[in-house]
């Protein structure tokens, strides 16, 4: 059985804060590239690009990134690596670069994206923001921003569903089957 830990609401309000502390820890919005990573990452990275647009009636680049080739865990995952492709709309170089990613877990996710930004440029800063921040940390890795922590088992998943691809908002803890 699922336990709902953040309904549409409460995404909505977690972005907006997310969004208010990238504009304050950046002093604006000025060189700031928000990146994210995919799949879920992508949508929330929009609409807190989105929310940015409202609070500073500027509009700041939004990118993709594609980790696949990156993961130190691809052998496990598949085979055949299935490219979704990376699209960042400007140079990173010298920008301030907001990852954005829905769970943040053991790290290796957020490793990878580091790895594959720098592939890209040399980013003045890098900063992490996640949805959900869950603990279990493999690598040292601390994100900057976090919508927020839930602390779980290694037993349990976070359910992320978001409306543009799930056809609803919500963060559920489910356990493993």
């Amino acid at each position: 059985m699922d336990k709902v830990i953040l309904d549409a609401e409460a995404i909505r309000r977690a972005l907006t804060r997310i969004s208010h502390e990238i504009i304050e820890r950046n002093k604006g919005v000025e060189g700031v590239v928000i990146v994210g990573i995919k799949t879920r990452g992508i949508y929330l990275a929009n609409r807190i690009a989105e929310k940015i647009q409202q609070f500073e009636n500027r509009s700041v680049p939004v990118g993709t990134l594609d980790i696949t080739l990156y993961r130190d865990d691809l052998v496990k995952k598949t085979e055949e690596p299935k490219l979704k492709g990376s699209d960042i709309p400007v140079d990173i170089t010298n920008k301030k670069v907001i990852l954005i990613d829905d769970v943040l877990y053991t790290g290796r996710t957020a490793r990878a994206a580091l790895d594959a930004l720098m592939d890209l440029g040399r980013p003045s800063v890098i900063q992490l923001a996640v949805l959900i921040d869950r603990g279990h940390r493999e690598l040292p890795i601390r994100p900057d921003y976090v919508g927020k922590n839930v602390p779980t088992s290694q037993e349990e998943l976070v359910a992320v569903q978001l409306t543009e691809i799930d056809g609803k908002d919500e963060v559920a803890i489910r356990h493993r089957t």
